[in-house]
């Protein structure tokens, strides 16, 4: 499920009827009006007011803006292509779940969204853009990612030479993009581009707002945030020059494939020591079907919870009667289990419980249980955290990686026509 709040949403705003609406832009078969352009740079200065950041000159608000909805089209286009839909029903639950999050009925966020002067038939066409777009990157791109125990081998083998892998950063990044087979007149544009962004850096510019008005990366708009990386999650080129910088240190530039970047070093933290709390339990389920109705199921259970207080041993009857075979073999054992591993209802039963004590009978979306707490323990998970940390964040910078050179790819293979502004 998407997690968007509602003021901080990319919203589309109604477009107004233009007796002349020019075409600015066109995109493989389609085109970009004027009123698009017009409607997206207010909705991106609304934000950016909201979080009271600087907002870039008209001219590069125009061009960054029109980038971003060149860049829309393009994976709109090859979802449509690929077979990438979200149904209605998808969409309405998505829905609810914005909702949800700010607290409101889907009534009361309609109206605040219409409220806002906005439609909100295109706002909820917006979310499925945004939902479509987010499926065909999974599918694109995360869903291809693989990572093998050797890479996490490495990725450890390298913290513990380099002292380990505390250290978070937030990172400021500027882009100036070069194609890889570019032109002279491209690498010159974008070597002049470069030097006046060196010359700002230097004489003491917000980064953010160098960034808002020069970059040409993803997150240009936002100042060039790209939020707070793990050591393994920062990008392969940014891997051993970050370690090094202090807090506000802005690198030198740096060269890549897709052309030559900056990245300021906003802040860093230290994680603390992971601990896990874990739980030893045992239980009896009771499942529903066509011949054991709720009532059915409820009823045997608190028999069986009956027959325990008076002495009847619970693995004994774990084995002769509950439906969930794999843990009835062990007497009903589900094993020491970690906070997260159990479904929500069985967990908040279960984590209520002293030492020895049985829980009343209720209902999961498994069946009916019957709970008993064996024991608990503060486990220190630090090797299995580890590696399942470290396949994350290399999962993470694989992806960021990946993505960047597919949005690339995507660009570079589009036929993009602009028209004057």
């Amino acid at each position: 499920m998407i997690k968007i709040l509602l003021f901080s949403l990319l919203l589309v705003a109604t477009a107004v009827a233009q007796p002349l609406d020019r075409i600015i832009a066109v995109v493989d078969d389609e085109v970009i009006l004027e009123s698009e352009l017009a409607d997206m740079e207010n909705t991106v200065r609304q934000q950016l007011r909201q979080r009271n950041a600087a907002i870039p000159p008209s001219d590069i608000m125009s061009k960054q803006v029109l980038e971003r909805l060149i860049m829309q089209r393009l994976q709109l286009q090859r979802a449509a292509s690929s077979g990438v839909r979200v149904g209605d029903d998808a969409l309405n639950a998505a829905l609810r779940q914005i909702a949800d999050n700010n607290n409101l009925s889907l009534r009361e966020f309609r109206d605040v969204i219409e409220k806002d002067g906005f439609a909100f038939s295109d706002f909820r066409e917006s979310i499925r853009e945004e939902m479509i777009i987010s499926r065909l990157r999974k599918s694109q791109v995360e869903d291809r990612i693989v990572v093998t125990d050797r890479e996490i081998d490495n990725f450890l083998a390298t913290q513990v030479a380099q002292g380990g892998d505390e250290e978070t950063y937030h990172l400021l990044h500027i882009l100036i993009n070069l194609p890889e087979a570019a032109m002279p007149e491209q690498i010159q544009a974008a070597q002049a581009k470069l030097a006046k962004i060196e010359a700002l850096l230097a004489e003491g510019a917000d980064f953010s707002q160098v960034a808002s008005g020069y970059s040409d990366g993803q997150n240009a708009l936002e100042g060039g945030d790209l939020g707070w990386r793990k050591k393994g999650e920062l990008p392969t080129l940014f891997a051993n020059e970050v370690p090094q910088m202090k807090v506000s240190e802005v690198s030198n530039v740096l060269r890549s494939s897709s052309g030559y970047h900056f990245v300021k070093l906003a802040d860093k933290k230290s994680e603390e020591t992971h601990l896990v709390k874990q739980t030893l339990a045992s239980h009896i389920l009771i499942r529903t079907n066509e011949l054991v109705t709720d009532s059915d199921a409820e009823l045997r259970l608190n028999q069986l919870r009956e027959r325990i207080v008076n002495g009847d041993d619970f693995a004994e009857l774990a084995r002769a009667h509950s439906d969930d075979t794999g843990s009835a073999i062990e007497g009903g054992s589900l094993g020491w289990s970690s906070p997260g591993v159990m479904v929500p209802e069985f967990e908040e039963k279960m984590n209520v419980l002293a030492t020895g004590e049985l829980s009343d009978v209720f209902k999961s979306r498994f069946g009916w249980h019957l709970i008993k707490v064996i024991d608990r323990r503060e486990e220190n998970m630090a090797e299995e955290f580890k590696r399942n940390k470290a396949r994350e964040q290399i999962r993470i910078r694989k992806i960021n990686e990946e993505l960047e050179n597919w949005l690339r790819e995507l660009r570079d293979e589009a036929y993009v026509e602009y028209r004057d502004l």
